[in-house]
């Protein structure tokens, strides 16, 4: 039985040279010669991820993002094409509306990656729990974060409700009733009373999710994991809470 050509060492050296050669000569990094992107990353991210690879890959996008190293991966023209067929977003965010804690910043995703819900104070609004149900349901994915931040305006805002008569304007006692039961329960907290009521927040909103039936039933069977994480303003890290 004749043996297949095994390359030799000198013919593999020379085979890699070659290549290294033909990246240079086009500026770009051997990593980068097979990035569509072009971005320093691959585009190749899509796929199901399990509910602690999801989590895994968020963590790392926000020590690039701490670090200033960020990648921008799938932002790219091709990115845009794929998904505009179809999205398959690996986690779900359930975060607030401020304007300085937007999630694929801060966790250095790209399009399609996360889908995500904002509403002031990241309350379990019908609306918000819905939007999460039908991620869930319709792109399976296994991981949703519920994401809190450092001096919250609309804990604070219920916070300095608490005790006062008089109706809050608009809509936006819709806001302060849904973190009232936290706040009520912290408000004589030791420490920073504040920080306190976002973290205990979050926690709420956490076990409010898991009460919902269809939520349940795919906790119950292993495909979801939901976390508390809390955003610093300051510095930029991500925390989990649970």
């Amino acid at each position: 039985m004749k043996l297949p050509h095994l390359p030799s060492r000198r013919e593999f050296l020379n085979f890699s040279a070659v290549s290294l050669m033909g990246a240079l000569i086009s500026g770009k990094t051997l990593a980068q010669a097979n990035d569509p992107s072009g971005n320093g990353v691959t585009e190749s991210v899509i796929g199901q991820k399990t509910p602690n690879q999801a989590l895994k890959s968020l963590l790392e996008g926000n020590k690039r993002y701490t670090r200033g190293r960020l990648l921008h991966p799938r932002q790219s023209l091709k990115r845009l094409s794929e998904v505009a067929k179809g999205q398959h977003p690996f986690a779900i965010i359930l975060g607030c509306a401020d304007s300085r804690v937007a999630p694929e910043v801060l966790f250095d995703q790209g399009l399609g990656d996360l889908f995500v819900v904002r509403v002031a104070g990241n309350i379990a609004s019908d609306d918000a729990v819905g939007s999460i149900e039908f991620a869930v349901e319709e792109f399976k994915t296994s991981l949703i974060v519920v994401l809190g931040h450092e001096r919250c305006g609309a804990v604070k805002a219920t916070l300095d409700a608490l005790g006062k008569e008089g109706k809050i304007p608009g809509h936006i006692g819709s806001l302060v009733d849904a973190i009232r039961p936290v706040a009520e329960e912290l408000k004589n907290s030791s420490g920073d009373v504040l920080d306190n009521v976002v973290t205990g927040n979050v926690k709420y909103v956490v076990q409010q999710l898991m009460k919902s039936e269809i939520l349940n039933e795919h906790l119950k069977n292993g495909l979801l994991k939901v976390v508390g994480a809390r955003y610093d303003l300051d510095d930029g890290n991500v925390s989990l809470l649970t």
